[in-house]
């Protein structure tokens, strides 16, 4: 019987299969599968993966004929997992020794609709932890408690799907499921779901994830227009705020984090072709007009001025009355993302 399910969407993911591989067979256990999406890879990705099934207990591939992105290739996943509880591991990342069975044990422990964790970031020969932003580890927390303050790193700004696992007894899969071709950004609508639906989460102090981000070829490295994702990604979030009719101070708090993204990316725009450019302009633009007047002067008075000049830089194209306030340079916690 499968009790855990280990997702690995892989595009073009040779050059790191090799560790990625070793660390799933250093993880390998009979209640535990790994299901590998070969998401239209060209580089032989599905051939290396095939292999290796012989010495990788619980190895399995899928296959999609043509790269549908992140998103969809978990959910693709996610259709052909078979455990209880399932977790996800990017392509070029890899995982400590015997971290998928103490991750396990924590989830059986705790009995808990989630389990979030810390993790490793990883550029080059440089280690640096990352906890999750909770400060009680080992205790049953309740999701929404830890949606707010809006000025500050919270649980819903540290959105990463692969820190941690899921009890899909617990979790209804519309919850668990990401949006479908989205190809950055997929993990913010995710995890605000999550945050707002579930009824219970641990923290344990375990680390054992390391996440690679000195991969050139990466979703996080480059700035073509797949990086634009998040305006969807987040007008997503901001929409289904005001549907559910959920508090202003957590449309404040999705506010932030889309002001914040917003000037991320307007900052290396230089780098961007003028197409690009145009579209990121266009799309912030629209996203920010999701949000109330009123709460979007707020967020923009609580900027730094180098990203509020930024950010007024698209949001000045469209018709909107902010309220008059006076100017502050202060940087809100938790804003960069």
């Amino acid at each position: 019987m499968v009790d855990l399910s280990v997702v690995v969407p892989a595009h073009d993911a040779r050059a790191h299969l090799d560790a990625t591989l070793a660390c799933l067979r250093r993880n390998a256990s009979p209640p535990i599968e790994f299901v590998v999406v070969d998401d239209g890879s060209t580089d032989g990705t599905g051939e290396v993966v095939e292999t290796a099934a012989e010495r990788v207990p619980g190895l399995r591939l899928v296959r999609s004929p043509v790269n549908v992105g992140l998103a969809s290739a978990r959910n693709l996943g996610l259709d052909h997992a078979r455990g209880r509880y399932v977790a996800f591991l990017d392509a070029d990342d890899w995982l400590a020794p015997g971290y998928l069975p103490a991750l396990l044990d924590v989830a059986r422990r705790h009995d808990v609709d989630l389990v979030r964790t810390d993790h490793v970031q990883v550029r080059g020969l440089r280690r640096v932890v990352h906890q999750a932003p909770v400060a009680r580890r080992n205790e049953v927390l309740r999701p929404r408690e830890h949606v707010l303050p809006s000025t500050a790193t919270t649980m819903v700004d540290y959105p990463y799907a692969w820190a941690g696992l899921v009890d899909r007894e617990r979790v209804p899969d519309s919850l668990l499921r990401f949006d479908d071709g989205l190809r950055t950004a997929e993990d913010r609508p995710w995890v605000w779901r999550l945050h707002r639906h579930c009824s219970s989460f641990v923290v344990p102090a375990l680390t054992g994830y390391f996440y690679r981000r000195d991969v050139p070829a990466s979703l996080t490295a480059v700035v073509d227009e797949r990086q634009l994702d998040f305006a969807r990604a987040l007008g997503t979030v901001l929409d289904e705020l005001t549907a559910d009719g959920e508090p202003e101070a957590f449309v404040e708090k999705a506010a932030r984090t889309a002001c914040a993204v917003v000037a991320h990316h307007l900052g290396r725009s230089a780098a961007m072709t003028p197409r690009v450019r145009t579209l990121l302009c266009e799309r912030s633009r629209e996203l920010l007009a999701r949000v109330p007047a009123p709460v979007l002067g707020r967020v923009l008075d609580a900027l730094d001025e180098p990203r509020r000049a930024l950010v007024l830089g698209v949001v000045d194209g469209r018709s909107v009355r902010l309220p008059l306030r006076r100017l502050t340079t202060r940087r809100p916690a938790g804003a960069a993302h």
